[in-house]
Order: C-alpha cells, then structure tokens, then sequence
C-alpha cells in the first residue's frame, strides 16, 4: 500500500493544532503540553498515517504529549523525555514497540490509577469511539465518542467525578511524585470489594505493570 509523505500529511491550511490547542486553553482542566521534536512529531504522522487535519495527527505532530488534570491523565503523542513512549511504540507502529500491542485498539491515553484509553480500530466492529480499560471492572468500556470529542471531555469533562472512586484526599501531590512512565498500583485492588482511593494503599510501579492487566482484559 502506497504510504503517504510527511509533506502530504502536513495539512498547513487546516492543521487542527490551533483549533485544539484554542479548545484545552478555554477548557475548565488544567493540562500541559510538551512540544514535540520535530524529527519525532513527523516520524509518527508517516506510521500513523494520519493528516494534521485531526486532532489524532496534531497531537501525535506537535506534541511528545499533553499531560492532565495536574498529571492524572496522559495523552499520548511523538513521546519524549516527558513522555512515556509514543502513539507508534504504544501500538506497535513502525520499527519498535514499547509493549505488546493490542489487536484492534489504538492506545491513545492513559491514567494515574492504570486505567487506558483506546481507539476502536477492529476489536469491537471499528466504530472508532474511544473505549476506557477500567481497572475497578478490568473491561473495556465505551465512551461513546470519537477521538475529537474525547478531547472536548479532557479539556471539559467534569473528570473529579469521573474519577472520584480512584482518587484520595491529596492525589495531585502524589501524582506529582510519580516518575515518567509510572502510574500507581492500588492495594486491595480496585476490582476487589474492599479495593478504593481511600482505602486502598497506593505504590508506584511501572505502567507496563498495569498494561499488562489491560491485555488480559475482556
């Protein structure tokens, strides 16, 4: 298959970055972005073939990332220092991989508690929408949107509520803490009955660690 260039996925007349970045500015969530690499930002637009006229191809263009909700959420894009991997290394794109992907889902997310998010590309009849691993159900469940407005809920969803089950009195803090690439084991787990923010005890480890409860998921 005929693979498209850099310069043909470049779309300067309508690159989404402005319209996305506008949207995460006037958003009610804190987030961070970490400008990509150039060499980076346009070796993933060629694997992913995807055009800077989505907000998938400006993301994964000029950013390693964005990071929110003070660090609770990561967005994946070219990767970096910052960042841990990248949209390509996620989902077995190109020359490397960084886990083993998972057939039919684009990783485009992950959070704090070991939770993901996943584009539809196969596994439940490619609808596209953006499906969340649950780790207090250790399934896939949709979310009912497509990449595009599963940024609109990033930069506006009420995501303290989204999340409240996770979370414990003085999360950010200890978000803060956590090292790239680390998100938090949860003691009794959140599956268990007895598992929770505030009642679990909450280790950093490493986030391949809770991809792999992903892998085994339904």
């Amino acid at each position: 298959m005929h693979k498209l260039s850099v310069s043909e996925l470049v779309d300067r007349e309508h690159h989404a970055w402005g319209e996305l970045k506008e949207l995460l500015d006037h958003g009610q969530n804190k987030y961070t972005y970490v400008p990509a690499q150039r060499e980076d930002g346009e070796d993933a637009l060629y694997h992913l073939q995807v055009s800077t006229k989505s907000y998938l191809g400006a993301v994964a263009y000029e950013t390693e990332g964005i990071l929110l909700d003070d660090g609770w959420i990561t967005l994946l894009g070219s990767g970096g220092d910052r960042i841990f991997r990248s949209l390509t290394r996620w989902n077995g794109v190109g020359d490397q991989s960084c886990v083993p992907a998972l057939e039919g889902m684009m990783i485009v997310a992950y959070d704090a508690a070991g939770g993901f998010f996943g584009m539809d590309m196969g596994k439940y009849g490619r609808t596209g929408h953006v499906y969340y691993f649950a780790p207090d159900t250790l399934e896939w469940e949709s979310t009912e949107l497509a990449y595009s407005g599963f940024i609109n809920w990033l930069a506006n969803g009420d995501l303290e509520q989204y999340y409240q089950t996770f979370r414990w009195k003085g999360w950010q803090n200890d978000v803060g803490q956590l090292q790239t690439g680390q998100v938090f084991a949860y003691y009794p787990p959140l599956w268990t009955e007895e598992g929770g923010g505030e009642s679990s005890s909450k280790s950093p480890v490493a986030v391949e660690e809770a991809w792999k409860a992903a892998l085994a998921g339904k």
